[in-house]
């Protein structure tokens, strides 16, 4: 029969293994991050104004922080001068 662990020891090492697997999949996130912005200012170029797939009008308003019917052709051109 197996020995029992310490409720404290068990959770101890569950919240050790989880701030591990938190630094490790950061750095992951934010090369991907990364990646996904490129490529949505390479699909941004490539559309016209209005017309962008629903994916490109995401990030537009998560990048801006308001909603895509409120921005405007100015709001695109700063996001993509920089």
């Amino acid at each position: 029969m197996a020995v029992r662990m310490s409720t404290r020891r068990r959770l101890e090492r569950i919240r050790d293994n989880m701030a591990l697997s938190r630094i490790a999949n950061g750095h992951r996130k934010r090369k991907e991050r990364a990646n996904r912005d490129r490529r949505m200012k390479q699909l941004l170029t490539q559309s016209t104004y209005p017309h962008y797939h629903p994916a490109v009008q995401s990030w537009i308003s998560q990048k801006l922080g308001i909603p895509f019917n409120r921005v405007t052709e100015e709001h695109i051109r700063q996001l993509t001068s920089s």
